[in-house]
């Protein structure tokens, strides 16, 4: 596959995934809390997760339905995280997506009650009354709620906030990202398989593709919190660094990390290779965008 049909698979992806969030984010709950909850999740971001879902469905043959689905569930729950972790009591950030952050777009109760409906809707998304089977529908709310509970994102996050300060070795570091951001984006990839007939095998190397990912997303996101501008981010540069936080470029170096980055694409790329699959070209090249991305 070549530049432009990449560009193009990601744009009308793009466009299925928005126009499925678009509808199944209701305007209309009550007391403004539909305002926020589009506010939070419509119109921004590199929906990375969705496209991973899709991209891996594509790879074993799975079921489009399923797959635009699980695409906007792992979205939600993304966006639910980013809402929540926007917050005065976790880090406490002004800017996301560009954009003010839904706390101070709305205030913070009304935030937070924004998140929870996202999270509840995530998992009414993945059971729809027909086109997926209860089978399916069960297997893909497990990975999600695997990815998002307390072995996932929400422990990851604990172990952010209470890390504040102190030291930690590389170990320690990566098992925070892990599953703090990691987790989630390899259960995307694991989404997309469970919509399709994936072999054992597809499926062992996959998880690993996606756990090699995860984690040079998160490093490639603590390069960029130090080498870009707020500007570029869309978000505010150098926050971990005041807030003290360890990031791979604190705890190895700027240089190592790069390496590191580069280490885990190739990591990425080599379990690509042995899922034995026809066509992992859209995977192998959202696993470049990931690491040549500038913000």
């Amino acid at each position: 596959m070549n530049a432009h049909d990449f560009e193009r698979w990601t744009a009308e992806s793009l466009t299925a995934v928005e126009a499925a969030l678009d509808e199944l984010v209701p305007a209309n709950a009550p007391a403004g809390l539909g305002e926020a909850m589009r506010y939070a999740v419509l119109g921004g971001g590199k929906r990375l997760r969705p496209l991973l879902v899709l991209a891996s469905c594509a790879a074993v043959g799975g079921e489009r339905f399923a797959a635009i689905r699980a695409a906007c569930a792992v979205e939600l729950i993304h966006a639910y995280s980013l809402v929540h972790d926007d917050m005065p009591c976790m880090d406490d950030d002004v800017m996301r997506r560009g954009k003010p952050t839904t706390h101070v777009a709305f205030g913070e109760a009304q935030a937070m009650l924004a998140g929870d409906a996202m999270q509840a809707l995530a998992f009414e998304v993945l059971t729809p009354d027909t086109g997926i089977a209860p089978a399916l529908q069960a297997r893909l709310c497990s990975l999600l709620a695997r990815s998002a509970g307390h072995d996932g994102m929400a422990g990851g996050q604990a172990i952010d906030l209470a890390s504040i300060g102190k030291q930690l070795d590389e170990c320690t570091l990566r098992d925070m990202h892990r599953r703090k951001t990691g987790v989630l984006l390899q259960a995307s990839v694991m989404m997309g398989a469970a919509c399709g007939p994936a072999s054992a095998q597809a499926t062992k190397s996959l998880s690993d593709y996606g756990a090699a990912l995860g984690l040079a997303f998160q490093v490639v996101d603590d390069i960029l919190d130090v080498t870009q501008a707020s500007e570029v981010l869309g978000k505010t540069a150098g926050k971990d660094q005041d807030a003290n936080k360890p990031t791979y470029v604190s705890v190895l170096g700027l240089g190592a990390a790069r390496a590191l980055a580069q280490q885990l694409r190739a990591e990425a790329k080599a379990a690509l290779a042995a899922t034995g699959l026809a066509d992992v070209s859209h995977l192998s090249l959202l696993a470049d965008s990931v690491v040549e991305r500038d913000n």
